[in-house]
């Protein structure tokens, strides 16, 4: 279950990472949630935390669990602003859930690591 996990937070926040950096929508996201300045800080962010689990997966727990807690902290604050600008609960489930996978992934990686 755990390369799962890892696999698909890999994959998605490859994805999503990429859409902010590229993507006109996100230009269109950003400015709605308020946060049009930090639109390519977190698409590079999420590439950076991306990239870090699969390293942590390949070859170094250390890694993966730094970038698990950056990308749990992230979709944390991610959860909190859709709360903020009163998007419905299917809006902000994903932020949620992304969150809770990449703490269990932190989880896991810190006792691979110990």
């Amino acid at each position: 279950m755990f390369t799962f996990f890892c696999l698909l937070s890999i994959v998605s926040f490859f994805c999503y990472g990429a859409s902010c950096v590229f993507s006109d929508h996100m230009v269109v996201e950003f400015k709605r949630y308020g946060l049009a300045p930090f639109r390519l800080l977190t698409g590079y962010l999420q590439l950076l935390g991306a990239t870090g689990l699969l390293l942590g997966l390949l070859a170094s727990p250390a890694i993966g669990l730094i970038a698990s807690i950056g990308l749990s902290a992230q979709m944390l604050l991610g959860f909190c602003v859709r709360l903020r600008i009163r998007d419905t609960i299917c809006q902000c489930l994903p932020s949620f859930i992304y969150m809770c996978v990449n703490a269990g992934l932190a989880w896991e990686f810190l006792s691979r690591y110990r």
